[in-house]
């Protein structure tokens, strides 16, 4: 099937269309009901009645936003009408949830009159924390903005003027650093002059450009004084109307540093684009042909065209999902009144300051693993960046409180949390971790440090203050990969080729004298290996944790550390540990990783270590030991195992977490079976900690929770050994070495 095709099936599939309303407080019992209507809804009715204020308090006011259009200028489609325009309106509700979290309803309205489409929304405003105009023609969407500016006290925004603006705004900042260019000196041509082009022009002499150097063309050419005085143009026009002469789009864009385009498809030529001063930055942005293709427009220069369109086939799409979400997600948090100049600004400052800094894998894999650094062929970031949301909300926030736009002052540090829980329960949970890493950094020896995830991991790592991490490894070739990546990063490098270590091979040597290993062998190891060389870096003192694992099998990238740090002195066995966050829920699961067919010793072991990682993630355990047996239900040498280990736990003085098994999974984890059938187990509540009874059901486990189950997997984090060490997954993010950088941190400073 085509694309047309597919997109048809994908939308009637059952249920019809892309959104549906879902509930967010239980209504499983009869009290649940009567607290969510009758009779109980009446309590929060009346406190609304006394203050309004309060509806954000007790309604979804506060995360709803009205998407209002009448369908009279649908992108591509022109003047379909409202009903027709319906999916398009759908779509926004998907995006505003899926990028914002923001509750969507769409709100097709029959009526071309903007009086009466103001007067409607009006009468709307009780329903909604803001408004989002949609996909209404010019002139009208004009009028029908600044009436609702006017009129309503929540956030009014016209995505199609202002979020082109804003986002093309943030390339515009890019473009002119790359080139070199002064804003207040750029020539700017633009060809087109609906809302979203004279909204995009008023907004780049927010940004600093002169608007004496602003040409604006339609499809008369270029608009004069002349044309003004004479009548030919609207209201909106003639604030660009310029005293110079006439001509057409190519005469306007003979020397210019700019070109805007926001019209028609094909419309510019390679001969237009060579007429333009050095180093011409080009927005062709008419979608989905733009005004002259990206290949083209590259070609017409035997120097460096700047060039962004509004496809994502091509390099810097300017697309608008960059923007409204977040606005929106920051102008609720602090209840504003409207979405100001202030705030416009503040979200391309924060879009551009963005695609300055490292990209994360996740993006990079998105778009077909092609390099994204910042420069001609990246200066937006990538919509799928979930840092936008961490930095375009409170950097809207931030300006809406400043400007006196916010009715509601928020801690800007702890509304990035905020924002992050939003997005899951793994990035919530991890803050605490990072929270505790940065009041007390620790030095993080990182194995394999030529690794170009390595290294970038360790720019993160101490440009977030998580740790102070130090690089084993070639150091010339460290140091010339960290300056490839443009990062603004002097890296403490341990390099075993060119230091002097011997005393590191001769502590190698004397631990592993009697295992066979050789003076010369432990000099070779020190020198070749960064696993041995970081091991006893930190059995010596001079690292207080190590990471190592990225480029190797998990059994090799441990046998290092077991060999030179060993377990705790208490603890005969470590073992692996993954967290999975589900939406509302965490899971500590071991071992996934490391004892292949444990006995009762090595479960308790494993559970108390676990019960300990738990609570440095703030989560007080309760331990459940898994079988397919319920408490002796089955009683063999399998079933046996994770029962003697309970019992041993629970006799255990030191254990003051709950404990049990063994069980099945559903008893651990299902509040009514551990309630309602084994109520006389030691668990009064569900399970977080599960220790499964070998590796084998321990590691299918965690990734069926993980694929199928839809869990986000955070680990493997490696508990009982005598310093802080945890051993990567081959293949993972620089992400994922961050958080066990925070991890290994928070061990070091419970040691």
């Amino acid at each position: 099937m085509g694309l047309d095709e597919d997109s048809l099936e994908y939308h009637r599939t059952d249920p019809p269309g892309k959104i549906e309303i879902s509930t967010t407080k239980p209504t499983n019992t009869q009290r649940d009901l009567s607290l969510a209507y009758s009779p109980g809804v009446a309590a929060p009715c009346l406190e609304i009645d006394e203050d309004e204020a309060d509806a954000y308090t007790y309604t979804a006011k506060g995360n709803l936003v009205g998407v209002v259009s009448n369908g009279s200028a649908v992108l591509g489609l022109g003047d379909i009408g409202a009903q027709a325009s319906k999916p398009v309106m759908e779509g926004k509700g998907v995006l505003f949830k899926r990028f914002a979290d923001i509750d969507v309803f769409d709100i097709e309205l029959d009526e071309a009159d903007p009086e009466k489409i103001v007067e409607a929304v009006t009468m709307m405003e009780p329903t909604f924390g803001g408004v989002n105009l949609e996909d209404i023609k010019a002139p009208e969407c004009f009028t029908v903005e600044e009436r609702l500016r006017e009129e309503l006290d929540i956030p009014v925004f016209h995505d199609d003027q202002h979020g082109t603006a804003i986002i093309s705004g943030a390339a515009l900042l890019n473009a002119a650093d790359v080139a070199g260019k002064d804003l207040g000196d750029l020539e700017v041509t633009f060809s087109g002059a609906g809302a979203s082009a004279i909204a995009t022009a008023r907004f780049y002499v927010s940004l600093g450009i002169q608007k004496e150097n602003i040409t604006m063309c339609d499809s008369s050419g270029i608009i004069t004084e002349k044309r003004a005085n004479a009548g030919d143009i609207n209201e909106y026009k003639q604030q660009f109307a310029r005293d110079i002469p006439g001509g057409s789009l190519a005469d306007a864009m003979a020397g210019a540093d700019v070109f805007v385009g926001l019209s028609a498809g094909g419309i510019v030529s390679q001969e237009m684009v060579a007429s333009m001063a050095d180093n011409p930055i080009i927005f062709a942005m008419a979608n989905p042909d733009p005004e002259i293709g990206y290949k083209e427009a590259k070609a017409a220069r035997d120097d460096d065209v700047i060039m962004a369109t509004g496809r994502s086939d091509y390099p810097n799409q300017v697309n608008n999902v960059l923007g409204f979400p977040f606005i929106f997600r920051g102008a609720l948090d602090v209840r504003a009144t409207e979405i100001n100049e202030e705030m416009k600004v503040a979200c391309a400052e924060a879009l551009a300051d963005l695609a300055r800094q490292d990209v994360p894998d996740a993006v990079v894999k998105a778009y077909g693993d092609e390099p994204l650094q910042y420069g001609p062929n990246y200066i937006i970031p990538k919509p799928v960046d979930p840092r936008v949301l961490f930095r375009v909300a409170p950097s809207i926030a931030e300006a809406a409180m400043e400007s006196g736009a916010a009715r509601t002052e928020i801690d800007l540090e702890a509304y990035e949390e905020e924002l992050e829980a939003r997005l899951g329960k793994s990035r919530e949970m991890m803050r605490v971790v990072l929270n505790k890493a940065k009041s007390d950094p620790k030095t993080v020896a990182l194995a394999e440090g030529e690794n170009e995830k390595m290294i970038r991991a360790a720019y993160q790592i101490q440009e977030q203050g998580v740790a102070l991490p130090i690089l084993i490894g070639d150091e010339s070739e460290i140091r010339q990969t960290s300056a490839n990546l443009g990062l603004d990063f002097d890296p403490q490098v341990a390099d075993p080729s060119v230091g002097d270590y011997e005393s590191y091979a001769d502590r190698l040597h004397e631990l592993r004298a009697r295992k066979g290993v050789t003076r010369t062998e432990a000099g070779e190891l020190i020198e070749r290996d960064s696993n041995y060389f970081g091991s006893v870096m930190v059995e010596q003192g001079d690292a207080d944790a190590l990471l190592t694992g990225l480029s190797h099998h998990y059994p090799s990238a441990l046998r290092p550390p077991l060999q030179v740090i060993g377990t705790a002195e208490d603890v005969d066995y470590a073992a692996g540990v993954y967290m999975l966050t589900f939406k509302n829920r965490v899971f500590f699961v071991a071992d996934a990783t490391v004892n292949q067919d444990p006995d009762e010793e090595v479960l308790a072991e494993v559970t108390r270590q676990t019960g300990k990682l738990a609570r440095r993630f703030n989560v007080e355990p309760r331990a459940a030991l898994l079988s397919y047996s319920n408490f002796g239900s089955v009683d063999n040498e399998g079933t046996r195992k994770p029962r003697k280990a309970a019992t041993m736990l629970q006799d255990d003085p030191e254990i003051d977490f709950p404990v049990d098994g063994e069980m099945q999974a559903d008893t651990a984890v299902v509040e009514d079976i551990l309630e309602g059938t084994y109520g006389f187990s030691e668990l009064e509540e569900p399970a977080n900690v599960l220790v499964f009874p070998n590796l084998e059901s321990g590691n299918i486990g965690y990734k069926l929770l993980q694929r199928l189950g839809g869990a986000d997997a955070i680990g493997p984090m490696l508990v009982g050994m005598d310093e802080p060490v945890h051993v990567l997954q081959r293949g993972d993010e620089v992400k994922d070495i961050v958080n066990l950088a925070g991890v290994a941190v928070v061990d070091a400073q419970k040691e």
